[in-house]
């Protein structure tokens, strides 16, 4: 199994394939509105504008698992992301990202790389879409580890 096998939520409520992301590099984060971390969408939104061209995706996944920190809808938490960040990268709707209640992409992306201990936890997956490492919280956006990371899963053939 692979990332591209599943299809998740659109935050405007429509199903996404992510075999749309074959081939591609992807960020996969579990975002909130309301947190420490929250100025981290600049960040993401950074490097998605600057990478995208090179078959890289930020892919934001809200949650209101830690610290009922993203108690909005899915129509708040856009507003919020637009108005605040500017973010375009794709956001898809509020999902569980542990417990009983885990959303199949988290329950993938968890298996062999532990659950998000809190938001703006990251997974990067490779263009395969096998998940390559996972990023605590604390690591930004502009890390130099992440970004070697990055560089080298864009670098890796197909």
């Amino acid at each position: 199994m692979s990332l591209h096998d599943l299809t998740v939520e659109t935050i405007d409520h429509r199903p996404q394939p992510l075999s749309a992301y074959r081939g591609q590099v992807a960020l996969v984060v579990n975002t909130a509105s309301a947190c420490g971390y929250t100025p981290q969408y600049a960040g993401l939104e950074q490097l998605w504008r600057e990478l995208r061209g090179r078959g890289f995706a930020v892919l934001g996944f809200p949650s209101n698992d830690f610290g009922g920190q993203e108690p909005g809808t899915e129509a708040e938490i856009q507003s919020f992301c637009d108005v605040n960040y500017h973010v375009t990268f794709p956001m898809f709707a509020k999902v569980a990202t542990k417990g009983p209640a885990q959303a199949p992409v988290y329950r993938f992306l968890t298996a062999g790389h532990g659950e998000p201990k809190w938001n703006f936890h990251k997974y990067l997956v490779g263009k395969d879409g096998a998940v390559i490492r996972a990023f605590p919280s604390q690591v930004a956006p502009d890390d130099a580890g992440l970004r070697a990371a990055i560089e080298a899963a864009l670098a890796a053939p197909a």
